[in-house]
């Protein structure tokens, strides 16, 4: 029955969290999430991906470094989401 749902338009505002989205959604997203985020002229943008057991984390990572728009990453800092975020600055 998900399958029938209309698509959901998420806002393009620098912050896109994964808790609404599955595993396997994950290696499109993102990518076409900074890329959209390029066209706003976006630089700065924080993933959540939750804590857990950090795999959801490790699979943004890999993502992110095989990106040739992504300049770094990093953990965010604990105001804003710990190691349960990620911080992603774009070349510009």
């Amino acid at each position: 029955m998900a399958d029938d749902m209309e698509p959901v338009e998420i806002p393009v505002d620098g912050v896109l969290d994964l808790h609404a989205f599955r595993p396997g959604e994950i290696k499109d997203l993102i990518p076409d999430y900074i890329r959209l985020c390029k066209e706003k002229d976006i630089y700065e943008i924080r993933i959540i991906h939750g804590k857990g057991t950090g795999q959801l984390r490790r699979t943004v990572h890999s993502i992110l470094s095989k990106n040739q728009t992504v300049q770094s990453f990093r953990s965010a800092g604990e105001d804003a989401g710990g190691w349960g975020a990620t911080i992603i600055e774009l070349k510009r």
